[in-house]
């Protein structure tokens, strides 16, 4: 019998989650947002036309990881897809204006948050009001509900608003809320970016970790995850530190582990930079099948100086598979 591919079972995953949950996400974006729809419809202007391109999210640094390299042009670049070289097709930086930029935040609101809530909402809300170049920004909190909206540039003081009225309690639905900012960002055209801020382990989604970790590789998200675990026992800390950091390096992005939550300002900002810093590579695949098999990327860089640079990028995609 044949056996769907895994890209077909993300797909029915995120018909799944869509059905129980985004309608919370989908009345909050049509307050929000509805008086402006035209936002959402915007399309990357380096990329518009090709369905079949490939785009890679990377960010260079120096070998010390905060030293990020800006400089870089489409020739400095090498990519391979399982092993075989792939021509260059389309290229941009973080600081282009034709890059559209997406930017999701999910905030733990969950009971364990309500010592540090305060701190943490002046802290996001800080990093919110440091995007004016994000075309939107969709903004998700959750506890052992989830609930999110999409908000437009001119509508930043509406969410700065939300965040401060955000009050903790309940469980963590941290998956649930994975899986909602991935089902809403997959009708996104551009650069997209999630942060995610969490102090504790999941303790009452639906989703399986598993099954947001097959929804992140089948995503074009860059994860930038910020773990806050100081309060949590050894035996907790450790697997759960392991999860961000897979999430976030599997995507091109970076895992955070502030010991206390005066360390987001310093964190925020440094993820700011990161963004700003990220180049976009596309490129059309060589392999013409369509079996949704996985497919590996590897970005190398040509420069002179490569040995003295640290690539980060998604680790690869799921190829295109038929009905």
């Amino acid at each position: 019998m044949h056996q769907p591919s895994n890209h077909s079972q993300v797909r029915r995953r995120r018909r799944s989650i869509r059905a129980w949950c985004v309608l919370a996400i989908a009345v909050t974006i049509a307050v929000t947002i509805g008086a402006a729809p035209s936002q959402l419809e915007l399309q990357d202007s380096t990329f518009r036309g090709r369905v079949d391109l490939v785009k890679v999210g990377v960010t260079v640094a120096g070998k010390k990881n905060h030293d990020l390299v800006t400089d870089l042009g489409a020739g400095d670049f090498a990519v391979y897809e399982d092993g075989k070289p792939q021509q260059i097709t389309a290229f941009g930086s973080g600081a282009e204006p034709a890059q559209q930029l997406h930017v999701g935040v999910l905030l733990d609101v969950s009971a364990s948050q309500q010592f540090d809530l305060g701190f943490t909402q002046t802290a996001v809300t800080k990093f919110l009001a440091s995007l004016p170049d994000a075309v939107d920004m969709t903004f998700i909190d959750f506890a052992d509900r989830v609930r999110g909206g999409r908000y437009a540039q001119s509508e930043v003081p509406l969410l700065a608003e939300r965040v401060r009225a955000l009050r903790a309690g309940g469980a963590t639905a941290l998956y649930d809320a994975i899986g909602l900012y991935l089902d809403a960002a997959s009708e996104q055209n551009g650069r997209k970016v999630m942060v995610l801020y969490t102090d504790g382990a999941d303790t009452c989604s639906r989703l399986s970790f598993g099954k947001v970790m097959q929804m992140l590789k089948a995503s074009d998200v860059t994860v930038y995850a910020i773990g806050s675990f100081g309060n949590q026992s050894l035996s907790l800390y450790f697997p759960q530190r392991a999860q961000l950091a897979i999430m976030a390096e599997t995507t091109g992005g970076t895992a955070f582990f502030p010991i206390s939550v005066k360390e987001l300002d310093r964190i925020y900002e440094q993820v700011l930079g990161e963004v700003r810093a990220q180049y976009t590579l596309g490129y059309v695949s060589t392999n013409e099948k369509s079996n949704g098999d996985w497919r590996k990327i590897d970005i190398k860089i040509t420069r002179a100086d490569a040995k003295s640079l640290r690539v980060r990028a998604r680790k690869g995609y799921y190829g295109p598979s038929n009905p």
